[in-house]
């Protein structure tokens, strides 16, 4: 037993937990729990935990439903804030196994694992910082309509609304007392939407941390009466939920995409990085943003008193939040980073951050040419002026996106055969359900009109 095992059963004891979760998600993103008790944790270690796959989305088929959890010992975190009367609770995140040790293919954490490997034998450390925004409601109406806001605030607004202000304030002391470090929290554009920014760490690491933001924001909320959602678009007049997130890639303790004499302090590496961005653009971006009410996000209905920041086309620029790509200035050489707007909070954070590195590695690999970029407004832009810059559009819908996707060997090659193939098959089931059912948006629009 290693030093990091000792500990969490040491812990355990020691503050007598009572309830230790180990958690994983499916291949969609949405966690999973098996609850296990302090005593069989050490049997856990060495054994891990047996489950029927075949019952997990994407996992595996009935006939070879058989794995294993294998708790991390090294995600073992406390969650003082939940115990309440029956004491405190802890997690911990799993990778899953085959029965025969070996890895299995379908876990989004090795897919993540794989590509971050990969990287690793060039010698680079990726490094992910999230800006996770969210909506904060009143409700979650059973019927479809349309929820109310807790408030009515707008960017950066103080709010008087107590939920809304105690609510970030827990929040972001929830997150800290469980080692997630927070760098700014603040309400964003829309009423009742909210950012929490995490501060930058290894891309695994930062996952996981996606993953326990995600939780640890609803318990917040429903402790206070309210609810949180990370659905990209649940208004059609305001703007949509984003996870802008920054990348960088050290060699060392060496930011390798800084470059002091390069006008804009970006190395060739940078360059080449954010040029396999901005190429795999339309073939990831099925995973980055994964559901249909994803693309009303990123193509919204029109809004005249709105200025429009969604970053709908393939494009780079210095400071241009319309472009997909964004170069933020900063001060520190360690601080060099391109950000990637165009993913949402609802994505599987895994999956999305492995599709990420390896189109960016892909460019470093094949010495990628970095096209100009974006100085204006590119939605200001007129379809013919985009097309004479090169800056073709995302994919406009899910469907759109699955097929481009589908006809990506690099996507294939990152997500591995299982993956690749059952993520095509549900979210193809998805687009189908939602294209053949009939709308109250049709209903209002031609009852009257035939």
């Amino acid at each position: 037993m290693d030093r990091q095992q000792e500990f969490v059963l040491r812990t355990l004891e020691e503050r007598d937990i009572r309830f230790l979760r180990l958690w994983f998600t499916d291949v969609l993103g949405t966690l999973k729990s098996v609850s296990v008790a302090p005593a069989e944790l050490e049997a856990a270690f060495e054994e891990g935990i047996g489950f029927d796959g075949s019952a997990i989305e994407g996992f595996a088929r009935v006939h070879e439903s058989d794995m294993v959890a294998v708790p991390d010992p090294g995600t073992f975190q406390v969650f003082p804030f939940e115990g309440g009367a029956s004491g405190e609770s802890a997690r911990m995140f799993c990778d899953i196994a085959m029965p025969d040790g070996s890895p299995a293919w379908a876990d989004p954490r090795h897919v993540l694992r794989r590509t971050l490997a990969k990287a690793a034998e060039r010698g680079f450390t990726f490094y992910t910082h999230p800006e996770i925004e969210f909506f904060l409601l009143e409700d979650l109406p059973a019927d479809g309509s349309e929820p109310r806001p807790v408030d009515s605030g707008g960017y950066f607004d103080n709010t008087t609304h107590p939920v809304a202000r105690d609510f970030r304030r827990q929040t972001v002391l929830a997150l800290e007392r469980i080692g997630i470090s927070v760098e700014f929290s603040h309400h964003e554009v829309a009423p009742g939407q909210q950012e929490i920014d995490l501060r930058y760490a290894d891309a695994l690491t930062t996952a996981d941390n996606v993953m326990t933001f995600r939780h640890v924001v609803k318990e917040v909320a429903l402790s206070q009466g309210v609810r949180a959602t990370f659905m990209p678009k649940p208004f059609t007049h305001q703007p949509g939920s984003g996870m802008h997130t920054h990348l960088s890639l050290f060699e060392g303790e060496r930011n390798a995409f800084h470059d002091p004499t390069d006008p804009m302090k970006l190395s060739p590496v940078a360059r080449s990085f954010i040029a396999g961005l901005l190429r795999h653009a339309r073939e990831y971006t099925a995973i980055t943003n994964q559901w249909v009410n994803s693309y009303k996000r990123l193509f919204p209905e029109p809004m005249a008193d709105n200025i429009n920041e969604v970053p709908a086309f393939v494009s780079w620029g210095h400071l241009n939040r319309s472009a997909l790509v964004r170069v933020p200035a900063y001060g520190k050489p360690n601080s060099a980073r391109v950000e990637i707007r165009s993913m949402d909070t609802a994505c599987n954070p895994y999956l999305a951050y492995a599709v990420l590195l390896a189109a960016g590695m892909k460019g470093i690999e094949e010495k990628y040419d970095l096209p100009p970029g974006a100085e204006d407004d590119v939605w200001a832009l007129s379809d013919a002026e985009r097309r004479a810059l090169g800056f073709e559009p995302l994919p406009q819908d899910l469907a759109e996106a699955l097929d481009v996707m589908a006809g990506s060997d690099f996507v294939a090659e990152t997500l591995g055969e299982s993956v690749f193939d059952f993520f095509l098959k549900n979210k193809r089931a998805e687009w189908e359900a939602y294209a053949r059912r009939v709308t109250p948006y049709e209903r209002r629009r031609y009852l009257n009109i035939f």
